[in-house]
């Protein structure tokens, strides 16, 4: 192995690391679809798969982790909306009552 391909491959694992390291779900799916679409990406552009898994597990872990944020943000606002007190309705008229 050579040197760059030993150093790549360590820059590749810190990455995963330090990203796995914030939010364990999102950035385990991100993280590891974003690193096989970024391995395969990276391959083909001229065989860089270390590389392009390593870009690809942050951009998936970013991505992941922006849906998250969205959902809970959707859930807050669901929340709210069924606590929110219900507005109050006018009694209804009695029947034969005369009203001014």
């Amino acid at each position: 192995m050579t040197q760059r391909t030993m150093l790549a491959v360590l820059v590749a694992s810190v990455v995963g690391l330090v990203l796995m390291a914030g939010s364990p779900d999102a950035a385990a799916r991100g993280c590891l679809k974003g690193a096989a679409v970024g391995a395969v990406a990276g391959h083909v552009a001229g065989h860089h798969a270390v590389l392009g898994a390593a870009a690809g597990c942050a951009v998936g872990h970013h991505l992941a982790k922006k849906q998250q944020r969205q959902q809970q943000q959707l859930q807050q606002q669901q929340l709210q909306q069924q606590q929110a007190p219900k507005p109050a309705q006018a009694p209804a008229p009695v029947a034969g009552a005369i009203t001014s």
